[in-house]
């Protein structure tokens, strides 16, 4: 151990010396990326959609949970975009850019409103209307199966992702989805960011469907915030393990498709260089990549994890772990932000323990924020973050097909001439190539997001992620495409030189950082 700690101090220290060696400029246009490499952007059902009590559809826990006040907007998904009536006229907005792949997720209760058993005529109609106009613009389609909305009537029944059940209907669920569209749809991904809903939904109970237990969360009349994250953690993969099985014996050599699943990512920097900040930098690693990367990777979860939760965290048997492990083609990443990481000496002295709580580690946005023991989210603009990332898993996991399925930066204000975005979309964009040419097997880049949408934690009005801006004042939900989609068409279409002044490290092995 102490020989490992020395090592990260030598390869923190080397990394330092070389980011004061100042800052260089790169320039690169579309055509520097590998053949086969895709540009897109993303959205989410939820999020876009609308249309929430239309043609069939059923509630879901969003639907639940902003009903019921707890957003701190007091707004709700019920029209967002509009998109269930406006995605021939955004398809159109995409193909305009130059968009080569869209993805977007599938609302569980629209297509299957009881949660199992009977498919929603009305919602088949939806999803094949839209895949075909995709088809037709000649745009890549990504499509994720699950993002926080199960349906209501699942959750009521057993208590959704916490019980075993949910593993056989997903995989009905994912069934369907096959059957009816994977002779089009090229791109599969069965849940996004568990690893961040984990701690979200089931630990401090802040988004759906809100569960938590005292002290650890606010809020919450049920829950169990010591052993929930980590069941839903379990079930997911399970479930995600069992999507893919089924997609590789029944459909994979005639649709030729490829199937993942996704992780939020952060990056973490240590807040000093002691070696109990270095330990807490790695162990939120092990937390937000191990948890899922190991146990497809190795088959069982990580050493750090077990040591951690102890007898809290379920266990794979023999059979379980030959189903996870190398279950998925590709694995996709939501990154936006790094924080910086230090040991938190308090959670040890909790008798009673959270995922918080066996994370151990306390996070900051920027060195003078007060310390947070939650994953942050944040806008901190950190392109080496996402290289050290990418990085980090092909150095730790091997050279694992990745996807970045989200990238963004959102405004408060809204603004049409969004020249910051720009700015965070080319430096990012930029240390992808970085990455790539290191070694990093990164398939594709989707930029969050291609319109404004509902955003989970900020509503209509806090911030705006979108290439086309949404008017959500007005009942047509208006579209106005900003500067930063004008760029990214001139870099799509036109293959425009982008050039950024960086101050990245160049050598592999700053994966470490």
């Amino acid at each position: 151990m102490e020989r490992r700690l020395l090592h990260l101090l030598l390869v923190y220290f080397s990394a330092w010396l070389l980011l004061l060696q100042g800052v260089s400029s790169m320039q690169f246009t579309r055509d520097d990326f590998p053949d086969g490499f895709a540009f897109g952007a993303a959205t989410a059902a939820y999020q876009y959609e609308g249309a929430a009590a239309e043609d069939g559809r059923s509630p879901s826990i969003w639907d639940t949970y902003t009903h019921s006040g707890r957003h701190p907007e007091d707004g709700t998904g019920d029209v967002a975009c509009d998109g269930y009536h406006k995605y021939k006229e955004d398809v159109k907005l995409m193909s305009e850019i130059g968009l080569e792949a869209y993805r977007f997720t599938i609302s569980w209760s629209r297509l299957i409103p009881s949660g199992r058993g009977v498919v929603n005529p009305k919602g088949l109609q939806f999803y094949n209307g839209m895949i075909n106009e995709l088809v037709k613009a000649g745009i890549q389609i990504h499509v994720s199966l699950y993002h926080m909305d199960l349906p209501k009537s699942l959750q009521d029944e057993y208590g959704g992702w916490i019980s075993p059940k949910v593993v056989d209907d997903f995989t009905e669920y994912a069934d369907v989805c096959f059957r009816e569209f994977g002779d089009r749809v090229t791109h599969w991904t069965t849940v996004l960011e568990p690893n961040i809903m984990a701690q979200g939904c089931y630990d401090t109970g802040i988004l759906p469907p809100n569960r938590c237990s005292y002290p650890f969360g606010s809020n919450c009349t049920v829950g169990n915030s010591t052993v929930e994250p980590y069941l839903f953690i379990h079930h997911t993969l399970l479930a995600h393990a069992s999507a893919v099985r089924l997609y590789r014996e029944k459909y994979q050599a005639a649709q030729k498709g490829i199937i993942g699943i996704n992780m939020y990512s952060l990056w973490f920097y240590p807040f000093t260089y002691s070696a109990e900040d270095i330990g807490a930098t790695e162990r939120a690693k092990q937390f937000i990549y191990g948890w899922i990367l190991h146990p497809l990777v190795f088959g069982d979860y990580a050493e750090t994890v077990k040591k951690a939760a102890g007898c809290r965290l379920p266990f794979f048997s023999f059979h379980e772990s030959e189903l996870v492990t190398n279950a998925f083609d590709f694995i996709g990443l939501n990154h936006y932000t790094s924080v910086y990481s230090s040991n938190n000496n308090n959670a040890v002295k909790t008798p009673l323990h959270d995922l918080t709580a066996d994370v151990a580690t306390l996070f900051r946005v920027t060195k003078n924020d007060t310390p947070s023991p939650e994953f942050l989210p944040g806008n901190r603009v950190d392109p080496q973050g996402l290289q050290n990332a990418l990085e980090y898993i092909r150095e730790n996991y091997g050279n694992l097909p990745i996807y970045i399925q989200e990238n963004g930066s959102g405004a408060p204000d809204g603004t049409l001439d969004d020249v910051e975005r720009i700015s965070y979309l080319e430096k990012h964009i930029a240390a992808t190539l970085k990455a790539i040419r290191n070694g990093a097997n990164v398939k594709g880049y989707s930029m969050w997001s291609f319109m404004d949408l509902y955003e989970l934690f900020g509503g209509y009005y806090n911030w705006h992620y979108g290439l086309v801006a949404v008017d959500f004042g007005s009942a047509e939900r208006r579209r106005q495409p900003r500067r930063s989609a004008r760029w990214y068409s001139d870099f799509l279409k036109n293959n425009a030189v982008i050039r950024v002044e960086d101050g990245f490290v160049s050598p592999a092995s700053h994966a470490q950082l």
